[in-house]
């Protein structure tokens, strides 16, 4: 921005629009933290983040305890605010980090109302959001009189219920290279009348500024056909460990290469805790009453609903240099260091008691998985081959898990796929984020639409057959959007995904 106006009337509510990057929520912050030039400092703003970056400081804390600490108001008006969005006391005296997504975003905005602000800052405000609890904000907002309101959001009808006023991010060839706040009034509709190239607010499609490019899925062996299952679940249950209930109770799911899967449910049901069952990130409770099927081979593009937690530790890296991290010794890195695949201590003190130096390879004998086990001090050609069953039973679970992972990525070509600066770009470019960003920006310096590209580019590497995305629309301006529906409509591999996101 340069030489630009920004004038806010008291009452009004003001959609904020532009292409991720534009410097949205880096208006919004400087906004919040008074850093704008002959800022009125009398008026008290409430910020509304995103949610997009993981605090761990933060999610340690009370959730009750919070509020009243940062809003300075009474028990008793935080605990009646709080259940109106229908929080149990068990939410209030559980840390905010025990939340789902959708109720952290309903704590954000629940101490923003307590707050009672001259300017409301909204950052993304329906992200996770049910429909029930997306009602009972634009309620709100509508019937709001005094305050001020200003909020970024990709969710158009959102926009459309609440908004008085439209501010966009404008380019301008007498501008030069800058943008300009310009400032319409109206809704969204008003806007897109009087600016007929914003109409992508309203359709979802891929335009001809941006379509993203997603690699073929390739072989899984012994899946001969696209409706041939690779993934079973039979009466699946699933509790945390200090929880008195199941979160997940008799799922049922198969899927093959052309299921397109959404999982749909109340804020908290249990639908990321489903999807991290399916990535391997946990087991079911019941295993061994269950039945639980994933094909050993297949390669999974995981998006977590917290996608940037992907690339919290690389801020300062390049995004070419954090794919390069990841992938380049053949495999996952990341994915083997997470908590899912890391061999715990209990399991490496199994492994030394057996004097095993390692999983040389695996064969499928009779339809039995066998693995080919280098014990220490033992000739090569004295290996023994054991079931997967046996292994399991000797409490070997995540090193067989390193292992079908590692053949799975050899079995993509990983081993052999060059992680060059020209071909990490090459493949960045296919997913909206070009060289400035992607080989001569840093992580940090990226919009929160731009992280989900890289972290989408990311997860793309292996040539994935099963995509699982937890709430993908999030971060992504509605080009974006269109472009990630286009691609996956056309994409030959497997889709499950969360997503309050009707429209998409």
């Amino acid at each position: 921005l340069h030489k630009t106006k920004l004038r806010l009337l008291r009452g009004r509510c003001y959609a904020l629009v532009g292409q991720n990057g534009v410097g949205k929520t880096t208006l919004m912050n400087a906004i919040n933290t008074g850093k704008i030039d002959d800022w009125p400092h009398h008026l008290v703003t409430a910020y509304v983040d995103s949610g997009s970056n993981v605090d761990p400081a933060f999610e340690a804390q009370i959730v009750l305890t919070y509020l009243i600490e940062s809003t300075k108001r009474s028990k008793e008006d935080c605990v009646a605010k709080l259940k109106e969005l229908d929080f149990t006391e068990e939410m209030l005296e559980g840390t905010i980090g025990a939340l789902s997504g959708g109720w952290q975003m309903k704590m954000r905005l629940v101490r923003a109302v307590l707050i009672q602000p001259d300017i409301y800052l909204l950052d993304e405000p329906t992200n996770h959001l049910s429909e029930s609890a997306v009602k009972w904000i634009t309620d709100y907002l509508c019937n709001l009189e005094h305050p001020t309101v200003l909020i970024v959001s990709h969710d158009t009808t959102f926009l459309e219920n609440v908004c008085t006023d439209v501010i966009h991010y404008e380019e301008r060839a007498v501008w030069g290279p800058y943008r300009r706040l310009v400032h319409y009034k109206g809704r969204m509709s008003d806007f897109v009348k009087l600016q007929p190239q914003a109409k992508h607010y309203f359709e979802l499609a891929a335009t001809d500024n941006l379509k993203f490019e997603f690699p073929d899925p390739g072989r899984l062996e012994g899946v001969k056909t696209s409706t041939q299952k690779f993934l079973e679940m039979e009466h699946v249950d699933f509790r945390y460990a200090t929880a008195n209930k199941n979160t997940l109770t008799d799922i049922n799911l198969k899927m093959s290469l052309s299921s397109r899967v959404v999982v749909l449910g109340a804020n908290g049901a249990g639908k990321s805790t489903l999807i991290k069952m399916i990535v391997g990130e946990t087991v079911p409770t019941n295993l061994g009453v269950c039945k639980f099927y994933v094909h050993q081979n297949l390669r999974v593009a995981y998006v977590a609903q917290h996608a940037f937690y992907h690339v919290e530790q690389h801020m300062e890296e390049s995004p070419v240099a954090y794919i390069q991290w990841r992938f380049r010794d053949g495999y996952d890195k990341e994915k083997m260091e997470s908590e899912a695949f890391k061999i715990p201590e209990e399991e490496q003190k199994a492994i030394d008691e057996f004097n095993l130096e390692g999983i040389w390879s695996r064969r499928l004998r009779a339809g039995v998985l066998e693995y080919e086990v280098k014990k220490k001090n033992i000739r090569e050609k004295d290996n023994k081959y054991y079931s997967r069953d046996d292994l399991m039973a000797m409490g070997f679970e995540h090193l067989i898990k390193q292992t079908d992972e590692k053949i799975a990525s050899k079995e993509a070509g990983l081993d052999l796929r060059p992680v060059t600066t020209s071909e990490i770009q090459k493949h960045l470019d296919g997913f909206g984020l070009p060289q400035e960003f992607g080989t001569y920006g840093k992580v940090r310096g990226l919009s929160g639409g731009q992280k989900v590209k890289l972290v989408l580019a990311a997860a793309f590497w292996t040539n994935p057959h099963l995509v699982v995305l937890d709430e993908p629309t999030n971060f992504l301006d509605r080009e974006a959007l269109g472009a990630l529906s286009a691609a996956l409509n056309e994409w030959g591999g497997a889709v499950l995904m969360i997503s309050h996101n009707k429209e998409f």
